[in-house]
Parts: C-alpha cells; sequence; structure tokens
C-alpha cells in the first residue's frame, strides 16, 4: 500500500514534475518542495505519511534534514540522489533514513521502494509505546524511563491528552483548559506552548515523541498514555 500524503524535496524541477504526476495517478496526494527550508517553514512540516528527498539541496543539508525530520516522525524517509561517495549509502542510513537508491532511478522503482518502506514503517507505528503522566509529580514519564519536568502549563495541556484518550484535541479545547479565551490569544501563542514542551521532551529522551499537530484543528498524542 502506498502513502496517503508524500513530500516530495528535490531541486531538479523536472524530475521532480513527474515523478509526482506518477505517483499522484496512483493515488498519493505529493507536494512537491525544491529545496528543505521550502519544506521546514512549510505550516505542517512533519505531517505527512512520507518522505522523498535528494541529499544534494538548497538551504539545509539533504543528511542534516533528514535528522531534523528523524526527530519529529517515524513516516518513511527514502534518498533518491545522484551524489556519488564511496560512504553515501552508510551516511544516508545512519542519519535515519530507510532505503537510498541512486540516480538515475526509474518511476517504478521509486514507486516500489516507498511502498516497502511505507508497509514496514506502519508495521513499526502500530507497535504501542507506553507513556505515563504523573499528576502527582507532575512529571511525564517517556517508555525508556526518562522523566520530564512539567511546567503548571505542561502538565494541563498533558492532561487533555491523557482525557482524549488518543482523539485530536482541538485549539479551543486546549484554550479553554489553559483558561485563555480564543480571542484573546492568536493561535502562534498556542503553538510556541506546544513547541516548548515537545522540546523539553525531545532533550530528554532519544524516543520519538508522539506529539503531532494537525492541520487547521488541533493536537493529538500518538500513543498510549495512562496517568495517575
Amino acid at each position: 500500500m502506498l502513502p496517503k500524503t508524500l513530500a516530495l524535496v528535490d531541486d531538479d524541477a523536472e524530475f521532480s514534475e513527474f515523478l509526482a504526476q506518477y505517483l499522484q495517478e496512483r493515488e498519493v496526494a505529493v507536494r512537491v518542495f525544491h529545496d528543505s527550508d521550502e519544506l521546514l517553514t512549510d505550516r505542517e512540516p512533519y505531517d505527512f505519511d512520507f518522505y522523498v528527498l535528494d541529499l544534494s539541496l538548497p538551504g539545509v543539508d539533504g543528511l542534516e534534514l533528514i535528522r531534523l525530520l528523524r526527530r519529529r516522525t517515524s513516516a518513511g524517509i527514502l534518498v533518491v540522489s545522484g551524489r556519488l561517495a564511496p560512504d553515501v549509502f552508510d551516511s544516508v542510513i545512519n542519519a535515519g533514513a530507510d532505503m537510498y537508491l541512486a540516480k538515475p532511478v526509474r518511476f517504478e522503482q521509486v514507486a516500489l521502494a516507498v511502498k516497502a518502506v511505507h508497509r514496514r514503517s506502519a508495521t513499526a507505528r502500530e507497535q504501542v509505546s507506553n507513556w505515563r503522566l504523573d499528576r502527582r509529580g507532575s512529571e511525564l514519564v517517556a517508555p525508556d524511563g526518562a522523566r520530564i519536568a512539567l511546567s503548571e502549563t505542561d502538565l494541563l495541556v498533558m492532561e487533555c491528552f491523557a482525557a482524549a484518550a488518543g482523539a485530536t484535541v482541538t485549539r479551543e479545547a486546549l484554550r479553554e483548559r489553559l483558561g485563555r479565551p480564543a480571542a484573546d490569544e492568536p493561535d502562534n501563542l498556542l503553538h510556541a506552548t506546544i513547541y516548548r514542551l515537545r522540546r523539553r521532551i525531545e532533550r530528554a529522551t532519544p524516543v520519538l515523541v508522539p506529539l503531532q499537530s494537525q492541520s487547521r484543528v488541533g493536537y493529538v498524542f500518538r500513543a498510549t498514555l495512562s496517568s495517575g
């Protein structure tokens, strides 16, 4: 099964156009980004089901882009690049990509690689990771045992996710829980609150943070979250 959404990051306009068309004909919603900065400054850069990217990109280098993506998403990452170096395959895999194809490559090969990687990554996401919210200690406990100290605001946010049991929590619900009426607070302030919480978790544990945004709706904690 092919992914529903895919980000294609490549500065080769002709290659990107025809590969995107090929995948779209197979019912994949493709968005093309011609450099890494264009992707990273997008409103929801980490919400795609799959990423296909080149290594020689304007802006952030391809290897660094892989590392940034892997910190925020477990989606499949396929590198399709003409970069020639003895250690290119090792570098790509060590950075966090799932597979590497060397250009020139047929679109059929790209589609098959995307399908294979997506199948494996989807299976991995189905494996449950258990997080625990310690209300008394004001801490979030990661699956690897790391304990993340939570501010009063962080605790209120995490209580919303615990009550939602995996469902999306709307921006309006979060603002209400924080005592911040929508009329008094623009979206970027709530976004900053979530961003700081996510960064605090990332600094405490290498475990993938399951806190994700839902475009134009709110946020979701995509893992089992118990509380007590």
